[in-house]
């Protein structure tokens, strides 16, 4: 009898990655008016395996993009409303004692979802805020010795209130750290948003998201986004521009190596949303400024003079040579 294996699927193509990264663009931009650049952002740090911090003022859209993403993804998600009050196992979950069958059962938290929305993260206390920091780094959440394995694809979307709101707690840089991109939504434009008052006028919301994909599908798409070429020059522009913000002045703590791994990843997935399967300079310029500024720590005296973490990674871009060609 001779046993037959079935052979893998084959790899998908670039221009397949494009048109799905199109369509599930096209469906949550039917709830996030006016604000496709941000949806775009979203979705690749997404396809990178990524995690995203989206820091704006109330009522702007934070929350609405997590769930719009999950709907047109077709995975289910989760939301977490970090309250002072908040505990650890209220995330991760807990192990329950069971009379019945006189052994400890452990029921999930909200954590274990495709995408989880970690609603005003910097509400909750910093113990209650590090119940993340192995379930981002390791995809797996650790309760009384036993490791459960979170699904794929998974993604933590945390939303963050300015520092100078009240009831807040900055985010150590540990946890900074575990974030692959942060972005604001910013305010919409005056179309978009006469577009969401008419919506909203009669207690209706936007055309509702549609589902365009699934988790198996989405997990092809990461594949291919991950086997998008890199060639030695782009990789020595990634390290040139991570290592020039360890080196200008009033910068405290500049971008660590897995700054560089997560400007690496998103690139390969901006490169294949744009129909390339190999990198370019280009990529990684596109999305360096999400991906670096928030890691980047500044001086007191930096931030009483007014600099930011964005003003600094600008100018690395600026100051530092482009590698010609592929």
């Amino acid at each position: 009898m001779t046993l037959t294996t079935q052979a893998p699927p084959p790899p998908l193509p670039v221009a397949e990655f494009a048109h799905r990264f199109t369509a599930i663009g096209d469906s949550v931009a039917q709830d996030i008016k006016g604000k496709r650049e941000v949806v775009n952002t979203a979705l690749i740090c997404l396809l990178a395996e990524g995690h995203l911090l989206v820091e704006d003022v109330p009522g702007v859209g934070k929350t609405s993009i997590a769930r719009a993403l999950a709907v047109a993804l077709g995975v289910n998600w989760g939301r977490i409303q970090f309250t002072p009050d908040l505990l650890p196992s209220d995330v991760t979950g807990v192990s329950i004692f069971n009379q019945r069958t006189q052994e400890f059962q452990f029921r999930p938290g909200p954590v274990f979802s495709s995408i989880v929305l970690a609603d005003e993260i910097n509400r909750a206390s910093p113990k209650t805020q590090s119940a993340l920091l192995e379930v981002m780094e390791e995809r797996q959440v650790t309760v009384d010795g036993v490791a459960y394995p979170v699904r794929r694809p998974f993604m933590v979307v945390a939303t963050q209130n300015p520092v100078e709101m009240d009831g807040t707690y900055a985010l150590p840089e540990a946890q900074i750290d575990r974030f692959t991109m942060r972005l604001t939504v910013g305010y919409p434009d005056h179309t978009a948003e006469m577009e969401v008052l008419r919506t909203q006028a009669n207690g209706h919301r936007a055309r509702p998201v549609h589902t365009v994909t699934d988790a198996a599908a989405v997990g092809e798409m990461i594949a291919a986004a991950q086997r998008a070429h890199v060639g030695d020059p782009v990789y020595d522009y990634l390290v040139r521009l991570t290592a020039a913000t360890r080196t200008v002045p009033g910068v405290r703590l500049g971008a660590s190596p897995r700054a560089g791994i997560a400007l690496l990843r998103v690139a390969r997935a901006h490169a294949a949303a744009s129909g390339r399967d190999f990198v370019t300079p280009h990529d990684v310029k596109a999305l360096a400024v999400q991906v670096l500024a928030h890691r980047v720590l500044l001086t007191a005296e930096a931030q009483v003079g007014g600099r930011s973490g964005e003003d600094v990674v600008r100018a690395v871009l600026a100051s530092t040579p482009v590698p010609d060609g592929r």
